[in-house]
């Protein structure tokens, strides 16, 4: 039996996705693991067609992959990461690649890459933006780790990434934990631009008493401008839509309560140690959390503040939000780049950051195409 080229450990619908994507490209085969062999066998017979090589046992999967093997986890970060690698390095031997494509924290992968280059294994952290859908179609990918495996490594995820103007969404970030890093930056740029986004929102209903269908309309607007980004074309796309239940917006049905994997509140708690200001970021985060306090929140609202107010030209107004939600973006990238910046000189990373911003252009959620401008800057 011929043996698979690269492989996916972990198959939720992120590696599942990520498999498939693999498995899409001319050339690939893809060994495919999971700790509970019903998910291998439930992909396998539900994708016939693609090239699948499956594993019932971490040395089945060694075993099935070419050398030098290359293995991409897609576990949850943490514990689980710790284990699946110890299992890699008992049957991976010095010069294959071990890729951790979940959202673990840079500061572990450092520890991870450094534990396991011991060993002559290669390990490369490597952020994936896109969430499923993405994972699927082309995400974008911060891939950190040695040059050495960015060698191996680089075309196969170049195949498998999103393009944009011509160019695959991903480069080799820098050393260790650097990928992870930037992925981390990402995610709290992202948590800024939402934020944002519904402010503005927030502001031109309470103002204008514009329903939720025509402030779509007013999104949909920007989206061909310079603030054309995934963000608003879903926002715009949400606020369209109607409860089947109640006949009302479905922005006013669902329980405004944000959830949060964490990257935000690290990306916080990174930059606080490293002495950079990314107080947009942090301030996106805090809304988070404040959302998730229901029950004070409703105990505030009998509480004097703020009430609501009108205004007399809604297009001068609306095109005042549009202008101060465009100046905003530009705070929260910058702030977001100048972490980076300070990451690099504090952990010895040669981070380009025109670079950063061009991967960012494709497959991502902040996707945008501001960025254009960060990247020729």
């Amino acid at each position: 039996m011929s043996k698979a080229n690269i492989g996916v450990v972990g198959l939720a619908v992120m590696g599942s996705n990520l498999a498939r994507n693999l498995a899409s490209r001319e050339g690939n085969s893809v060994a495919v693991y999971n700790r509970s062999w019903d998910k291998t066998e439930t992909l396998v017979a539900a994708h016939p067609e693609a090239n699948f090589v499956a594993a019932q046992t971490i040395a089945d999967f060694a075993a099935s992959l070419s050398t030098p093997r290359t293995a991409i986890i897609m576990v949850k970060a943490g514990a689980g990461t710790d284990a699946v690698i110890d299992q890699l390095c008992e049957v991976f031997e010095p010069g294959d690649i071990i890729v951790d494509g979940g959202n673990a924290l840079f500061t572990d992968t450092i520890r991870r890459e450094k534990a396991v280059r011991e060993t002559g294994i290669n390990f490369v952290g490597a952020g994936i933006s896109g969430g499923e859908e993405g994972a699927l179609t082309g995400p974008s990918i911060m891939p950190g780790g040695s040059a050495e495996a960015w060698e191996t490594l680089g075309p196969i995820l170049k195949s498998i990434a999103a393009i944009a103007e011509g160019e695959p969404c991903v480069t080799h970030i820098g050393t260790d934990g650097a990928g992870h890093f930037v992925k981390m930056i990402h995610n709290g740029i992202e948590y800024a631009d939402m934020q944002l986004i519904a402010e503005a929102y927030d502001l031109i209903r309470r103002g204008t008493g514009l329903s939720p269908a025509e402030i779509a309309d007013v999104f949909t607007e920007w989206n061909t401008g310079e603030l054309e980004s995934y963000l608003i074309e879903i926002t715009a796309e949400v606020l369209r839509q109607t409860d089947a239940t109640t006949g009302k917006p479905l922005v006013d049905v669902i329980v405004d309560q944000a959830g949060s994997k964490g990257t935000g509140v690290w990306t916080v708690q990174t930059a606080l140690a490293l002495g950079t200001p990314v107080s947009g970021i942090a301030e996106a985060v805090f809304a988070r959390g404040l959302s998730s306090h229901a029950e004070q929140r409703a105990l505030a609202g009998g509480l004097a503040g703020p009430g609501s107010f009108s205004v007399e030209d809604t297009d001068a107004f609306i095109e005042d939000v549009r202008q101060a939600l465009y100046a905003s973006k530009i705070v929260a990238y910058s702030q977001g780049f100048d972490a980076i910046r300070a990451g690099a000189a504090e952990y010895n990373w040669n981070i380009n950051l025109g670079e950063v911003a061009r991967i960012w252009r494709g497959g991502c959620i902040i996707r945008a195409q501001f960025l254009n401008r960060i990247t020729e800057a």
